[in-house]
């Protein structure tokens, strides 16, 4: 049980230091130590909180899981996560979301692609992962780390829009008017209609889908995704 709340401990240092780097503490230090200082703090607390976390995780024992986790939660989970991954993948180009280093974002005229699905592409990939890994894997240290990926990202893109209003008053809400926090919200309200996604996106996200989903076979000892089936 300690090496348990061990891993709980790392992962809300995690997923805290985030927050409180990116929202309450962010404006006093890029005031104190410049914008590449700040960047240079933030990268460093990321990778101490995440390496404590992975080494937190493997320390655990491995509990018996919560649930069975048959075919067809795997079916479900496996096409879950290729959305996840055309999501993050298509969020990668011209994303107003991303950060500029204080120089003007890039605004698309209309939502489309993954940004008719949601302004928050990248965000909601790494909840949709988390979501799936806690569904097909449910012992308590991954769910743990899961709940901490979840988290962090729907509630980030959150505290994002939040702060996005606050520092761009005339180009941040009409841009949340085109698009939705909740996936495919925007397109049922008809602010935004699906199609337009680009080869980076579905290219992309197939690649990445076979590619991380055979990975675990070498880093975990068993098959995820389709290559549970070939």
């Amino acid at each position: 049980m300690e090496s348990i709340n061990a891993v709980a401990v790392a992962a809300v240092a995690f997923v805290g230091s985030h927050f409180l780097l990116s929202h309450p503490l962010r404006g006093r230090l890029v005031r104190a130590i410049g914008e590449a200082g700040f960047q240079g703090v933030y990268s460093l607390v990321a990778i101490v909180t995440f390496g404590w976390l992975v080494l937190a995780y493997r320390s655990a024992p491995l509990t018996a899981p919560l649930w069975p986790a048959g075919n067809g939660l795997w079916a479900l989970a496996t096409a879950v996560m290729l959305i996840a991954s055309i999501l993050l993948m298509g969020s990668l180009v011209r994303n107003p979301a991303l950060p500029t280093g204080g120089r003007p974002g890039a605004f698309p005229e209309t939502a489309r692609g993954v940004y008719a699905v949601t302004r928050h592409p990248m965000m909601w990939s790494f909840a949709l992962w988390g979501l799936c890994h806690i569904a097909v894997f449910p012992v308590t240290k991954n769910i743990v780390v899961a709940a901490a990926i979840v988290v962090l990202a729907l509630v980030g893109a959150a505290l994002q829009d939040r702060k996005k209003e606050r520092l761009q008053p005339d180009l941040w809400p009409a841009w949340e008017s085109k698009t939705s926090y909740l996936p495919f919200a925007a397109i049922a309200a008809g602010r935004a209609r699906l199609g337009g996604f680009g080869w980076h996106a579905l290219l992309g996200g197939l690649v990445v889908w076979l590619a991380a989903t055979w990975a675990h076979i070498p880093a975990a000892g068993w098959a995820a995704g389709i290559w549970r089936w070939l």
